[in-house]
């Protein structure tokens, strides 16, 4: 399924437009969290990015 719901990284305005924000001409990301599984190879590897990214802020 295609997501078509974009959101700013600058401005934080929820959009359609799939390379820059109407309003602020920033970037724009999907604001979807990824797919979950719990027979995720990678997902070991993600817990430890997250807890590293955690403490450094």
């Amino acid at each position: 399924m295609v997501w078509l719901l974009r959101r700013c990284q600058s401005c934080g305005t929820y959009t359609l437009h799939e390379d820059k924000c109407p309003k602020c001409n920033g970037n724009v990301i999907s604001p979807h969290p990824a797919k979950f599984s719990m027979e995720d190879k990678y997902r070991k590897y993600r817990l430890i990015m997250k807890r590293t990214a955690e403490k450094e802020v």
